[in-house]
């Protein structure tokens, strides 16, 4: 299986199983001489952990990095940055049972591409798989923050309900991390709700990336919209991207879509902060479609390998919404775009 890499120039392999003995991550193409601590990754694992509160996987993970190599006093060194995050609370023989069903919502797709199936827990199809993106995404973020750019995210939207504008001073101490009270106090009562009935709940995630200069991004195959896309898509919830309007452009005519220049600069971002497949120098604004946790509590007909009719039934330790702990995983994918194309753009123009 070759599809474990993310990058060109700010490169990441992710590694683990959610049920094997450890997740990590190795990131190659760090410049030497960054300032990166421990608490740097440690802050961004911790707002991806389960078991914090009653809207997430009940799962006691203590999610402790261990950095093996590439930073020395603090300082990155430019070698190779391994960390690893090992598993304490994995429980493999709660999925021995199902060694032989299909789980719906799940991906079955990996015994036909690759002849073989960990069905503990999904394997590398695991939300836990995303360990070591956030891991990467906070030594991308540091890179970034050099640079002056910020990337935040929030929960614009569970099911139905829809929050306002995001207050940021109060999205991280929300435990839906929605940044709208009202809307949140809704989506936590329709959460719990959904849990109570042993089933779970879909939303959107917004990203916006403050501070990104014009001119990150290449034409035609590797636009920034294209590479940001596909980053964002392979985080295993998520099912649709958009930028900016994004779908609502379809309802636009041109005169309404355009984003105007001024000599203060553009007079809307209609575009999500991307042209021409490069950076115009405007917030970059993402929205992602997250589907509900395919894991839930009730009953589910279903076949097993051989195609024979069973009932999977419900139970086990699964997050009755996605969303609030994808705001990390999701961070943490732009941020790793920003810092490759960054360095795209340096070396193109240094060469």
């Amino acid at each position: 299986m070759s599809s474990n890499e993310l990058g060109e120039h700010f490169r990441i392999l992710t590694f683990g199983e959610s049920h094997g003995p450890a997740m990590g991550v190795v990131i190659d193409g760090v410049v030497p001489g960054m300032s990166l601590s421990i608490e740097d990754i440690q802050v961004e694992l911790d707002r991806r952990r389960p078991g914090t509160s009653p809207f997430v996987s009940s799962r006691q993970e203590l999610d402790r990095a261990e950095i093996l190599s590439g930073v020395f006093n603090g300082v990155t060194t430019g070698a190779p940055i391994c960390i690893v995050v090992r598993n304490h609370d994995a429980r493999p023989a709660d999925y021995d049972a199902l060694a032989d069903i299909v789980r719906p919502g799940h991906g079955v797709g990996w015994l036909h591409r690759y002849g073989v199936r960990d069905w503990r827990g999904g394997g590398r199809t695991s939300g836990r798989e995303t360990v070591g993106r956030v891991a990467a995404g906070a030594v991308a973020k540091a890179f970034l923050a050099s640079k002056g750019v910020v990337v935040q995210a929030r929960v614009q939207q569970v099911a139905n309900i829809k929050a306002g504008a995001p207050n940021w001073d109060l999205v991280e101490s929300d435990p839906i991390r929605c940044g709208d009270l009202e809307a949140s106090n809704r989506m936590q009562a329709a959460i719990l709700a959904a849990k109570a009935d042993g089933d779970s709940l879909g939303g959107i995630v917004e990203v916006f990336a403050y501070g990104v200069p014009a001119g990150l991004g290449d034409p035609v195959f590797c636009k920034l919209d294209a590479e940001l896309a596909k980053a964002l898509v392979s985080i295993g919830a998520v099912k649709g991207v958009e930028f900016g309007d994004g779908f609502l452009v379809a309802t636009k005519t041109g005169s309404e879509n355009n984003d105007r220049p001024t000599p203060k600069g553009f007079a809307s971002n209609h575009c999500g902060g991307i042209l021409g497949g490069i950076s115009t120098g405007q917030t970059l604004i993402m929205r992602l479609a997250v589907k509900p946790t395919p894991t839930i509590g009730q009953d589910q007909e279903t076949v097993d390998l051989k195609g024979n009719p069973v009932t999977l039934h419900g139970g086990g330790r699964h997050d009755p919404c996605i969303c609030p702990r994808l705001v990390p995983v999701a961070e943490a994918m732009v941020a790793l775009v920003l810092a490759d194309a960054w360095m795209r753009r340096d070396t193109s123009l240094n060469s």
